[in-house]
């Protein structure tokens, strides 16, 4: 069964921004979601697939994956784009490690994926927690490979090795959007400063990612522009996904990239010098991040 996703749209939105028909997705049904749930729910832990309101949750679950977000499920940034709660967190959980390293043993899974709220309230923004999930997930299920989804660190360089020193094989820090929009799309960031810490990743040897959404109202030569940076600063492993509005706070839907865009942009990054790009208009950064690790 298809469904449309929940895509806000205002009373006045143009014609040619409905939503097409490429941007529908399966319901979440079988057994294998069912027992991902669970588990989730019974280990009291939260997945961005749930409070990142994610297109692909049932596709994913379905196999058996699931992308977990530690240190709590209360952002301390107040992205333009982010469905994910914001404000002042209360919850640092010490056993939250634990916890993750023996779901990702209870589920068998092979890839796991861990991402976070930012945490800028906290000295080292939550690297300790971090090191330590990746450790115990490694002691836990030595075959199992990881990709760490890894929040801006403001610069703390210290603590952002602490966060990339726990054994993970993939690096991820999200660009998010183009130069150009940064300031409307993520005002508390900062696109040179992403663009350092992707660089002191790649430094450090790890494998590197990124994500973009499109349709947030960037030009070609906005995407080319982000494509050139990213490639200089040593990223390995581009997504390129469609943005959807998750509510009528969030900032609106400005174009629908057709498929045939998308698979364009994949072609033009892998020439300019990515190992690897995934691109589509439910593409998010954790989708088949299985096939990132290693070329």
């Amino acid at each position: 069964m298809l469904i449309d996703l929940p895509i806000v749209d205002n009373n006045d939105i143009k014609k040619h921004n409905k939503k097409p028909e490429w941007l529908r997705v399966k319901l979440p049904i079988g057994e294998n979601y069912k027992k991902v749930r669970e588990l989730v729910d019974s280990n009291k832990l939260h997945t961005i697939c749930q409070s990142g309101h994610c297109p692909n949750m049932g596709e994913c679950w379905g196999e058996g994956t699931a992308t977990f977000m530690i240190l709590g499920n209360v952002c301390t940034r107040s992205c333009s784009f982010c469905a994910v709660a914001t404000g002042r967190p209360t919850e640092y959980d010490e056993d939250e490690p634990r916890r993750v390293a023996e779901a990702v043993r209870l589920m068998q899974v092979k890839h796991a994926v861990i991402t976070s709220v930012n945490r800028d309230e906290l000295k080292d923004r939550g690297a300790s927690i971090w090191y330590q999930t990746v450790k115990l997930v490694k002691e836990s299920c030595p075959e199992t490979t990881i990709e760490t989804l890894i929040p801006d660190v403001k610069a703390n360089w210290e603590a952002l090795e602490l966060m990339i020193s726990g054994g993970q094989e993939v690096v991820s820090h999200n660009m998010e959007t183009v130069k150009r929009l940064y300031r409307m799309v993520r005002p508390q960031a900062k696109y040179e400063r992403s663009l350092e810490q992707i660089k002191r990743t790649k430094a450090y040897g790890k494998r590197t990612k990124t994500g973009i959404m499109l349709g947030l109202g960037e030009t070609k030569a906005d995407v080319l522009e982000a494509m050139d940076h990213l490639v200089e600063h040593g990223c390995d492993v581009l997504t390129l996904g469609q943005y959807l509005q998750p509510t009528k706070m969030h900032i609106e839907v400005a174009e629908y990239i057709h498929p045939d865009l998308f698979a364009e942009y994949k072609e033009i990054g892998l020439a300019k010098g990515f190992d690897y790009v995934e691109s589509g208009p439910l593409v998010r950064s954790s989708y088949h991040s299985e096939r990132h690790v290693g070329m």
